[in-house]
């Protein structure tokens, strides 16, 4: 990591089904400026901290905006944060507030029916979409399905919550 300025503080949610698979989402295009090409274009729900929120708040809040999930059962937190850096030539850099960002991880079960995942009309409409099509993957997947600079995350994240995926087989 850079050492040099200041990382957002965010979340990611790796939201397991029964079968062990991960969701993951195809995320929607965010305009001319988005320089994402196939095929890293999944990812798992993540999103920024609001202020008063805890970090695991935070989680549940952003895997309903992104998904209108809310049917789960916390299976585990990764113990450190981990962060990314931001390309330098990303469009992305929050206005120059920030270099990348530092994530809290948490594993959760989907209990309910997958009729409740609706990632065209998230919050019952309340939410823009941030993807454009879902899909159930396996974990050892993920870090190739991402782009390249969130990898490390990707493949720390996997190395955190696989034990939990191997307990269930």
């Amino acid at each position: 990591m850079s050492g040099r300025g200041l990382y957002r503080p965010c979340v990611g949610v790796l939201l397991l089904n029964a079968q062990g698979l991960a969701f993951i989402g195809r995320r929607r295009a965010k305009g001319a400026h988005d320089q994402t090409r196939p095929p890293y274009l999944w990812q798992m729900p993540q999103g920024g901290i609001d202020e008063g929120e805890t970090p695991y708040e935070a989680a549940l809040r952003e895997l309903h905006e992104e998904t209108n999930v809310s049917s789960v059962a916390l299976l585990g937190e990764a113990p450190d944060w981990l962060c990314y850096d931001l390309p330098r030539n990303s469009n992305n850099r929050w206005s120059g507030k920030y270099v990348g960002q530092i994530q809290r991880w948490f594993a959760l079960r989907f209990t309910g029916d997958e009729s409740e995942i609706d990632i065209h009309s998230p919050g019952h409409g309340a939410h823009k979409p941030e993807f454009d099509a879902w899909r159930w993957e396996t974990l050892s997947a993920l870090p190739e399905l991402i782009v390249p600079f969130k990898r490390i995350v990707y493949e720390q994240v996997v190395k955190e919550f696989a034990p939990l995926v191997a307990a269930r087989a």
